[in-house]
């Protein structure tokens, strides 16, 4: 195995690492390095400027219009666009719900929906989680009932992400209650304009509004809207969380993390400190380890043999990674981590004052919201599970 890269991938980077450079905004890369709340125009520009380049959909294949990049290029794309600032790709249309329309949509379908997605023009949203289903996401009750040539929508999901924004939502609905949970699930693409569809947003602790409730009351969802065969959503749904948990593990995004620390560390004046340091150290290292673990998964993938299936191993590492880095940056800031005034923070306050940093804001929020990755796409102790089950035997 060999971890390197070639004179031709090191000549890639240096194009994406030029081409970001002239075209990420930098207000956008600003809010990214300071953590700063990014607004969905910002999130929706950069996607449209991908769109427009052609790169919002960088791991799709050329015959669904993508760049037909290899694993290793789609890597060096991540890391270039994370160490320069730019926002995550918002991955529940382009990451998410794009493979599955690939894999297991008809012609009619991939036609109509992908270009938007490609684009950056339509907003996606994800259907999974309801209350009482979430790890255990084969108990969804959210019901669709056939009726001639529609669906008829009734029921719940929760922490709906940015769902306040989607313009199309991908669900898992029960569609029978025969055999086996996993069995009655079908997965149907939904337009949240649609009568009946109401969103309720959960306020988070900072005041924040990230998550969403969904509510359905008899929507009218057309039957050409069901992806593959009715009953067979579980199947879809298992390839699309694949996709999800590799995601989530966002290697790129922890290495411009571990930066941030590192300099607000210094700026508060800890980073000398043997045991801070110390700390920072074992981070880098899991980080580290973590890249070479994805590397090897690209390698095995370049070179035709079959990597084990580790995207719930990925999941865990990079979840745990990312409550790390966040909990040593609220310590690195100390008592400059807990102000948070979201109108005061907006027009630019925090770290404005004398002798203030503006790579604090905002350190406490962020390390709250951080308690979740270990919860999303699949609690981590279920992840353990499937490890032991498909890569240890």
């Amino acid at each position: 195995m060999d971890l390197s890269f070639t004179p031709e991938e090191q000549k890639f980077r240096e194009e994406i690492r030029a081409w970001v450079k002239e075209n990420l905004p930098q207000e956008i890369s600003h809010k990214v390095h300071n953590a700063l709340e990014l607004t969905r125009d910002d999130l929706q520009s950069w996607a449209k400027i991908l769109g427009k380049k052609g790169w919002l959909g960088y791991g799709w294949p050329t015959e669904f219009g993508g760049p037909g990049w290899t694993a290793i290029q789609r890597h060096l794309f991540e890391e270039e666009t994370a160490l320069a600032g730019a926002p995550r790709i918002i991955p529940f249309g382009p990451v998410m719900v794009a493979p599955v329309i690939m894999a297991f949509g008809n012609a009619e379908q991939q036609k109509r929906f992908l270009p938007g997605i490609a684009s950056g023009e339509v907003w996606w949203s994800q259907g999974y989680s309801e209350p009482g289903s979430g790890s255990d996401l084969a108990s969804v009750k959210t019901k669709a009932e056939r009726k001639g040539d529609k669906y008829i929508v009734n029921g719940q999901k929760t922490w709906t992400t940015l769902g306040q924004y989607g313009d199309w939502m991908f669900n898992l609905v029960r569609t029978s209650n025969e055999g086996k949970p996993q069995t009655g699930i079908s997965f149907l693409l939904l337009d949240m304009k649609s009568p009946g569809v109401t969103v309720r947003p959960i306020k988070l602790l900072d005041g924040g509004h990230e998550v969403n409730e969904v509510f359905f009351d008899n929507v009218e969802v057309p039957a050409e809207n069901l992806i593959g065969e009715e009953n067979k959503g579980w199947t879809y749904a298992k390839h699309l969380l694949s996709h999800e948990r590799t995601n989530i593990a966002d290697v790129n995004r922890a290495k411009r993390e571990l930066e941030r620390l590192k300099r607000i560390a210094r700026s508060e004046g800890v980073y000398d400190d043997q045991r801070f340091r110390d700390e920072i150290a074992k981070l880098e290292v899991d980080i580290v380890a973590l890249e070479m673990m994805v590397l090897r998964v690209l390698s095995a993938a370049t070179s035709g043999k079959n990597s084990l299936d580790v995207a719930g191993l990925l999941k865990i590492r990079g979840s745990e990674i990312q409550q790390r880095y966040s909990e040593l940056m609220m310590l690195a800031g100390g008592p400059y981590s807990l102000p948070l005034i979201r109108e005061a923070m907006e027009a630019g306050w925090q770290g404005n004052f004398p002798g203030g940093n503006p790579a604090l804001a905002p350190l406490t929020s962020t390390f709250f919201n951080m308690r979740k990755t270990t919860i999303y796409g699949g609690s981590n102790e279920v992840q353990r599970n499937i490890v032991a089950q498909t890569v240890l035997g």
